[in-house]
């Protein structure tokens, strides 16, 4: 479609948060434009409606021009999510136009990767969200994102016996991936927790030998299984504090565990990160 100064917001920006828009920069007295356009259309057509073709007028709307930083034409910038992701300027062989393509529109699997996502968070269907991933593998049986997918959202619904049935299934390429990390830590310490008793035998446990480290693990994951992560860490690091060998450095490792949940960042990491250190020295 055509796209000028008055549609720009509701077409490219506002709607590339919905599918990717590729703005193809313009003019009528431009060669190499008229070389690159139909390829542009074929392409479009081809992906049927996988991306929006916007077409600027760059004579007829300056102010957008030099707003995106056009200097030459063809110029063409892919936006999603309401902002440019990718660009590149010239007539460009279909080849490379499909390369460039690929790069920022997602493919059948990856949007079917992402509509399980959503269906989960907003009706925590489990069971229609496992579907969707179904028919991604079906389109690429050797892509194990979908596996990993797969394996979150177990994870997240508590059915974590089919969860490690899926990690263990990965290549050990696929096991490098950072999320099968985080995943398997979430597992370790959801174990943890489910192995413990009660928190209020732990605690009489620990009223009665505060060298009871044993108890002092079981109560880091209960925590933890509540999301109660400062008070976890603050478990494991007086069991590293009074026993570093404890359970064969098991304190340490949780801890990093925990780390790894949280994603490795924020002031709470960074502040137990510190002590940790401490700890050890």
């Amino acid at each position: 479609m055509d796209v000028n100064s008055d549609t720009f917001e509701s077409v490219v920006i506002e709607g590339s948060h919905k599918t990717p828009v590729i703005v193809d920069f313009w003019a009528p007295w431009c060669g190499p434009c008229r070389a690159l356009t139909p390829v542009l259309e074929k392409l479009a057509a081809e992906y049927d409606g996988r991306f929006v073709l916007a077409k600027v007028n760059s004579d007829d709307n300056s102010e957008l021009s030099a707003r995106y930083g056009v200097r030459g034409i063809p110029s063409v910038k892919a936006f999603v999510g309401g902002r440019i992701v990718d660009e590149f300027s010239g007539a460009l062989p279909e080849r490379a136009v499909r390369e460039f393509l690929e790069r920022v529109v997602p493919s059948p699997v990856d949007e079917l990767r992402g509509r399980a996502v959503d269906v989960y968070r907003e009706s925590h269907d489990i069971e229609q969200a496992l579907e969707l991933l179904s028919r991604a593998a079906e389109l690429d049986p050797a892509d194990e994102n979908v596996l990993i997918d797969r394996a979150a959202l177990l994870v997240e619904s508590g059915r974590h016996e089919e969860a490690r049935q899926l990690l263990s299934a990965l290549s050990p390429l696929g096991g490098m991936d950072e999320r099968v990390s985080v995943l398997q830590s979430k597992l370790d310490l959801a174990q943890g927790a489910a192995d413990a008793p009660s928190e209020a035998l732990v605690r009489q446990r620990i009223e009665r030998d505060e060298n009871d480290l044993e108890a002092r693990l079981q109560l880091a994951h209960l925590h933890v299984a509540r999301s109660e992560h400062r008070q976890a860490l603050e478990q494991l690091l007086d069991i590293v504090r009074r026993d570093r060998s404890f359970g064969d450095d098991v304190a340490r490792k949780t801890m990093l565990k925990v780390f790894e949940l949280l994603g490795n960042g924020g002031e709470l990491v960074s502040e137990f990160r510190r002590k940790l250190a401490s700890a050890m020295n």
